[in-house]
Order: structure tokens, then sequence, then C-alpha cells
């Protein structure tokens, strides 16, 4: 059931309602859809805590399809009755710190425009209660690819380039493509408060509207069931019946992890502000995530970005290839990547063969890798670039 602010006292709940009459007026009015004005929510909704902490301390016996992370059963019975959940969020500066991005099961990292990266962030085992994901930006083609191979719920505002607009590449038309894919959309522009909502003071400094879209994952949830996508869709199709699970392994032993304690890397030389480095806690085997030289941090959680798995994946950029700036990737075919895992480096290459089928990273001898379970980071990086280690 979706969550709304507790009435605290006679003049909060006046508030409220006054509030709530206000937002349907507007939205009696057509605000919060494609062309109409944003809407500014005047109070953020009352959400539970994000994380397991009601479920921590169950035995976690039963393993993430997505990571292979394990958690309890009452979580792997939440998400069996769902499918993934990708999400858009922007990566500008102001958008420092995220919320949220500390669930996500998957995250993969490309530039959107300008030298400035933008996550697809896949939630499916991580978000078993409510969660604020923000913030929530616009599609782009490439992406699309991405969210394809888990035939996710696509949580977005806007996008490039609708079929009938002739400014937009055709190749860039992300907006066409979801309608021509078949992709569950999720466009925020068809959804209002307090499902997603524009909270200016979440980060606590003032920021352009474009950098306000929050939206709550189990509101997304709710919604998704209504219009018929659970883990099945209109059709009782279920999202994993072509669905190729990475594989996976236990972490090393701590004899045998390497001595590999950093990776960094660039999209576009001279954006400072987005280039990345991996510390490795040789300890806990795990990687710790720092953007623009500084420490990213889950404004949730008030902790460090971590992965158990970096993958850098090389592909060919081409751009821009229209007068908006935007951008392609090479998605499917294959090449040079890099994984960084239990200390180590290993350098070997990627695989996907159609927009729908999984992309596999091969070490040198071409076998497939085995993961350690947890979050695993995908880095789409320029062929050329140079990763240093």
């Amino acid at each position: 059931m979706r969550r709304y602010l507790p009435q605290i006292g006679a003049a909060l709940a006046l508030y409220i309602l006054s509030a709530g009459i206000s937002f349907a007026v507007f939205s009696a009015l057509g605000t919060g859809r494609p062309g109409g004005p944003a809407i500014v929510s005047p109070i953020a909704p009352d959400i539970s805590p994000a994380g397991q902490d009601g479920l921590s301390g169950l035995p976690r016996t039963e393993a993430c399809p997505l990571n292979g992370k394990l958690y309890s059963k009452p979580e792997r019975e939440m998400w069996e009755t769902r499918r993934p959940l990708a999400v858009m969020l922007e990566n500008s500066t102001d958008a420092r710190p995220h919320s949220g991005l500390s669930k996500a099961d998957i995250v993969y990292e490309s530039v959107a425009e300008g030298g400035i990266t933008r996550f697809l962030a896949v939630f499916y085992c991580g978000v078993a209660e409510n969660t604020e994901l923000a913030p929530v930006r616009s599609a782009r083609t490439y992406y699309l690819d991405w969210v394809s191979e888990y035939d996710a719920l696509y949580n977005h505002v806007g996008g490039a380039g609708r079929c009938s607009d002739p400014t937009v590449d055709t190749r860039a038309k992300a907006l066409c493509q979801i309608g021509q894919y078949g992709i569950k959309d999720l466009d925020q522009f068809g959804i209002s408060f307090p499902d997603c909502y524009r909270n200016p003071d979440r980060t606590g400094k003032p920021v352009a509207t474009e950098h306000q879209m929050v939206c709550l994952s189990e509101n997304l949830y709710d919604i998704a069931e209504e219009r018929g996508w659970t883990n099945v869709d209109e059709e009782g199709v279920s999202w994993d019946e072509d669905f190729t699970p990475w594989k996976f392994k236990e972490d090393a032993a701590p004899s045998d992890r390497g001595s590999v304690m950093t990776a960094d890397l660039y999209f576009w030389k001279g954006y400072d502000g987005y280039d990345v480095t991996w510390q490795y806690d040789k300890e806990l085997n795990e990687y710790k995530r720092l953007t623009g030289g500084e420490i990213h941090k889950d404004l949730l959680t008030d902790t460090q970005l971590t992965a158990k798995n970096v993958v850098v994946q090389f592909t060919a950029e081409t751009g821009s290839v229209d007068e908006h700036k935007h951008l392609l990737y090479k998605t499917i075919g294959g090449g040079d990547a890099i994984i960084f895992m239990d200390g180590k480096a290993i350098e070997g290459s990627w695989s996907k063969k159609s927009r729908t089928n999984r992309t596999k990273y091969l070490d040198d001898k071409g076998k497939e890798i085995s993961f350690n379970p947890g979050i695993v980071w995908i880095e789409i990086v320029p062929t050329g670039n140079t990763v240093t280690f």
C-alpha cells in the first residue's frame, strides 16, 4: 500500500487537505503530463526507512538472481512477485549525493551528454522496503538495451526523441523506441505526487528543477501492478522466461586476494568531476567509490557507495549525432573489458548478441566470468580510454 504522511494535529491535517485539493485541481488541468508545468511537492510523502533493517535478523539463504547476494526467505517471496525496476539517475555535480543508489543490485554508468554520466540502476532484491530514488532523469537509447536484458520496468523523466521529432537522430529516439520495443514504461510524465515529486530541499542545497525528481520504489511497483506488470506481464509471460543469470562464486579467501588496490578511470578528458576511482578494501573484499576525487555517498544511508565487482566495458562512442548533442554507444556485439574482483584485474572481453540478450563477460581465455555475490557496477567507457590500476 502506498504510504502517506500521518496527520499530526489539526493544523497539519488541514494543510495536507488543502495541498491535496490543490494537487487534484492541477492534475485535472493536465499538470504532470508532457508539456504541463512541473508539480512541486509541498510535503514529501512518509515512507519507511530505506534498507532491510526489519529483516536483517533472519537467515540469509536465498540468492538474488541478478547479483547472487544472499537475502532472507521473506525478501525472496517479495521479489518473486515482481520484476526488476530500472531507474535513470543522473550524476551531475548537483545531483550528488544520490538517494537509494546503494540499494541497487546492478548499476550501469555511461555518459549521457556533455561528458556528464548517468546511471541505470537496476533494483530487484535490495529494495524490500520503500526507498527514495533520486534524482530521476530522462531516457537515452543505449540504456534501453540494458533495460531489455531484464524485461524490466523503466522509470525515467521524459527522454530523447519521440517518433515524430525531426530534430533527433532516428538512432537516438529513446521515447520512440520505448514504444517500439514494448518496454514497460514508467515515465514520470504520467506519474504524479505522491509517487514521484520534485523535492528542492533533498540535498540541503539549492538546485535547478531538473535535479529534483524523486520517485518511490514501492509506489512504482504499485503502479506497475495496476498496469498488469508483476512478475508476469499482461499476457502471463514471466520476466525471466528468457533471462540468463550470470555465474557466481564464493569470495576469494583472504590469502588468495590480490594487491590491485585502486582502479582509476575517466569518461571524457577534461571532465574531472566525473572521473571515478575504485579503492579496494582487502579485508571486506569490496570496492569503495570516489567520484571527482570525493567520496561518493548515498544520502539515505550516509555511507560510501561500494561494489563487490567492478566491470569496465570498453565500447565505441559515436556523437554528437544531432543538434541536441545526443550520443550513441555500441551495446551489441563485443569488445574489451577489465573486471576488478578479489583485488585482481582480469583483462577480458564482453559479448552481447542482441538487444534482449544478456551481456556476458569473459576472461582472457574466453571463459565466462563468475562474479562475487553482491553489487555489480558496470562502467561504460569509450574505446581507447586508459584505465590505471
